[in-house]
């Protein structure tokens, strides 16, 4: 059985720092050795701190994450997983961006708390994927435009000698 404390975070890309996040774990209480880190893609949970961190986790842990969309951005599979993380493996979330999303007294009977927070995640599920799917679209917009005003993608064109190159007599003796 547990009752340990975890954290993860996740950023996206290689470039972008989590330093606010590893602030928040560290004002919260989290021990650095309990954090978990990725830096992927939100997508989907194929990640290998988060799989980790799924292998870490036991009956009475609690796991905190500085807001939703640092877990996942695909809502069903964000739903899914927040559905193991607290009702299979009974973990309590913290969600340290969202109050009403801390569910260490769920497990004392506290059925609106739990209506309170189950409403919460549904909501920012679906928020976190919609803002997922408008970035994409953003990104394929700006491209076209980009593109119309004549920008070129991708690697520059080699050129190539016009004239095949002059061998030396003596280089073939």
């Amino acid at each position: 059985m547990g009752n340990r404390i975890y954290g993860y975070i996740r950023v996206s890309t290689l470039a972008q720092k989590e330093d606010r996040q590893w602030l928040a774990m560290e004002k919260f209480g989290v021990p650095k050795e309990c954090v978990f880190a990725d830096k992927q893609s939100g997508k989907n949970f194929d990640r290998p701190a988060y799989n980790q961190l799924m292998d870490k986790l036991n009956q009475g842990d609690t796991l905190v994450i500085k807001s939703l969309d640092r877990l996942g951005r695909n809502y069903e599979e964000m739903i899914e997983q927040l559905d193991i993380i607290t009702r299979k493996k009974e973990v309590a979330l913290v969600v340290l961006d969202l109050p009403l999303v801390d569910t260490r007294n769920q497990y004392a009977g506290d059925i609106t708390g739990k209506l309170i927070s189950n409403l919460v995640i549904q909501i920012f599920s679906y928020v976190a994927q919609q803002e997922r799917e408008m970035n994409i679209q953003r990104t394929i917009e700006g491209i076209a435009a980009a593109r119309a005003r004549g920008v070129k993608f991708g690697r520059k064109t080699l050129s190539r000698p016009l004239s095949r190159p002059t061998f030396h007599k003596w280089a073939h003796e």
